[in-house]
């Protein structure tokens, strides 16, 4: 089966400054100075290794603040590892936070076109994806209304409506799932569902272990930053639940 990730030993750490500067101006006038103070490290990743084959449905699954964010950022290319290496092949389309990759003053229909050559698709290509996306999000009659008048739910159902209707290897939702109302709910995970049978790889990061449990086959818990554990879905899920117990 062909890998279309690979973690090798990725850490994540990120400078948390004790003094922060208001701005860039303020920043460069204390380094010069020598003022800037010391800053304490916050580890998001430790170490963490693994492989994702093409076809694979991943569930990432943990705590808040295990670094499940984290490492989709990675993996979308948003963020680079302080340490490790990280190695992608195929074509990403990532859904990790909501409005993500829109402008705010912009319509739904701007931010269609905004969205598809973002991810490297002509004004053309996008043009004929354009009703069936609208339609999916059944956004018709806000097609031209500028999003930041938007609900989080009407946000969700456009980004999950654009990162879906191009076929890409990898789709990548952080969450989006856990917005919107429960018909939407379903047709998502209908959409990922065909994906799926399509060959896309998926990887899903929710808190509802349920969504987990019925769209991935395997998954991954991680603890404070490191994989605590990697194996089929029910198993992690599994053990997962016992800690509420």
């Amino acid at each position: 089966m062909r890998t279309v990730i690979e973690a090798n030993n990725v850490t994540m750490r990120f400078r948390l400054y004790q003094d922060r500067p208001d701005s860039l101006k303020e920043l460069l006038i204390k380094l010069t100075q020598r003022q800037v103070k010391k800053y304490d490290e916050l580890v998001a990743l430790s170490q963490v290794s693994l492989k994702v084959y093409s076809g694979d449905v991943l569930g990432i699954i943990g705590l808040n603040g295990s670094g499940k964010s984290t490492l989709l950022k990675l993996i979308a290319g948003i963020l680079k590892p302080t340490e490790g290496t990280l190695v992608r092949t195929g074509a990403i389309s990532p859904l990790i936070e909501l409005g993500a990759g829109f402008d705010m003053d912009l319509t739904a229909r701007e931010n269609v076109f905004l969205n598809g050559a973002v991810l490297g698709f002509s004004k053309a290509a996008m043009a004929e994806k354009y009703d069936g996306i609208i339609e999916f999000s059944e956004l018709q009659e806000f097609q031209d209304v500028p999003i930041k008048s938007f609900s989080s739910g009407m946000l969700a159902r456009l980004g999950f409506s654009i990162a879906t209707s191009t076929q890409p290897e990898i789709l990548i939702v952080d969450e989006i799932l856990g917005v919107g109302d429960f018909l939407f709910k379903e047709k998502s995970e209908n959409r990922i569902l065909e994906m799926m049978s399509g060959g896309t790889t998926v990887l899903l990061v929710s808190h509802a272990i349920k969504d987990i449990e019925k769209l991935c086959t395997r998954a991954i818990w991680l603890d404070k930053g490191v994989k605590h554990m990697d194996a089929g879905t029910d198993e992690v899920c599994s053990a997962y639940k016992a800690l509420a117990d």
